[in-house]
């Protein structure tokens, strides 16, 4: 095992560590993943049911999908010729959503409409903060994605720590600002977490595909793997534990009653995210990214 090998473990160690007080067993991606058990447990605090009135798919439409899906290609073919580090998470978000699609169209989740608005609503953060960043307004960008965007600017991170930095930074962050807006509960008082949780198996599937189309394109270190099943497996678990802390932050910001506690349930979000994002970019910093960008220049289409 190289060294490498190990920072990543200790890396995933610690996350896991931190979200359930346990380090996950080596084992395949194929079994039940140790946090499901806990999850199935914890029920959705009731929440109020709050009519969505947001800019992006306002109606729900399965359209809404496509056009997103469209503007995600558009960018990564900006990105990817450059071999700009942001590539890799542009890669890797357009692989998830249209899966996404796909589950959508299979019938996966019981409230299309709801799916299509969060999907939309979670994109358009992601093109807002880029826009931004890009645009030199600076201020106006999450410290999460500060950090995420700076390393690449930098290239200063492996490509696994590009896309941990950004998935941190979109889902640690953003998302439960977008579960709150579009809503946690139907008119009916049905909760949307069965939904935001039945995307957890699909979302372990793409691992190892998505991380495997990321080495051939952009960094062959992408997936050099040293520690089997766990390196994928593990990333399944710190997926899950922030996919279901996202959630539970969302719970609070709709349950604030003061601006205070909305003020607090906004910072427990905003801290974690920045705390995670130091220790993302320092444990996969890079001091160099040459062979990264040599093999990228050849290999990015």
């Amino acid at each position: 095992m190289t060294t490498y090998g190990f920072r990543r473990l200790a890396f995933a160690g610690a996350l896991v560590i931190g979200l359930t007080g346990v380090a996950a067993p080596a084992r395949a991606t194929t079994s039940p993943n140790p946090l499901d058990p806990i999850i199935n447990l914890l029920g959705p605090v009731p929440a109020p049911y709050v009519p969505y009135t947001g800019a992006a798919c306002p109606t729900g439409a399965r359209s809404c999908i496509d056009t997103t899906i469209a503007e995600m290609k558009r960018r990564l073919a900006m990105l990817a010729p450059t071999c700009s580090h942001d590539a890799v998470f542009s890669l890797a978000y357009l692989r998830v959503t249209e899966d996404v699609r796909d589950a959508m169209d299979a019938g996966h989740f019981a409230d299309r409409t709801w799916l299509s608005q969060v999907d939309a609503n979670f994109a358009h953060k992601y093109f807002d903060t880029l826009d931004a960043w890009r645009s030199g307004n600076k201020k106006a960008v999450p410290q999460a994605w500060q950090i995420a965007l700076q390393a690449s600017e930098d290239r200063s991170v492996s490509g696994l720590g590009s896309f941990m930095l950004a998935m941190n930074a979109h889902i640690n962050r953003d998302f439960s600002y977008v579960l709150a807006e579009v809503g946690l509960t139907a008119k009916d008082g049905t909760s949307h977490k069965a939904d935001h949780n039945a995307y957890n198996p699909r979302l372990d599937a793409l691992y190892i595909p998505v991380f495997t189309e990321e080495a051939a394109r952009f960094d062959p270190t992408f997936d050099d793997f040293d520690l089997g099943t766990l390196d994928d497996t593990t990333v399944g678990v710190i997926m899950r534990g922030w996919r279901e802390m996202v959630w539970r932050n969302a719970e609070r910001l709709v349950l604030a009653k003061t601006p205070f506690e909305k003020m607090l349930a906004e910072q427990i979000i905003e801290n974690y995210a920045t705390t995670q994002a130091v220790m993302i970019r320092a444990l996969f910093a890079t001091p160099n990214s040459q062979t990264r960008d040599n093999w990228c220049a050849t290999h990015h289409g």
